[in-house]
């Protein structure tokens, strides 16, 4: 069974806890948490795909991008297509319901 290496990266699980709740980016968030689920041990890595709604595989690679290259591998980066038309901060403030 595949876990997180958190001691490789100089981290602990709450950490990565940590960096699930900080992260800037909804899915770089769901990948750490997919990592502190898996690496405490309280889901497998195909029990948290199911009940992410993402494919086993997916979940596996996180795990392996991150005991390869680091948590940094795991912060998500657009990679193509348009890019957004309103900022983080427009998302945020309209979620919030605040006109502008």
């Amino acid at each position: 069974m595949i876990r997180p290496d958190f001691e490789k990266w100089q981290q602990s699980a709450e950490d990565i806890r940590r960096l699930s709740i900080e992260a800037e980016h909804p899915r770089s968030r769901e990948r750490f948490q997919a990592l502190y689920m898996i690496g405490t041990a309280q889901k497998k890595a195909s029990q948290w795909a199911k009940q992410i709604k993402r494919q086993k595989q997916t979940v596996l690679e996180w795990v392996h991008r991150y005991n390869n290259t680091g948590p940094d591998s795991l912060r998500y980066q657009q990679t193509g297509g348009r890019p957004a038309k309103l900022s983080e901060a427009e998302k945020k403030s309209h979620r919030n319901g605040d006109k502008g």
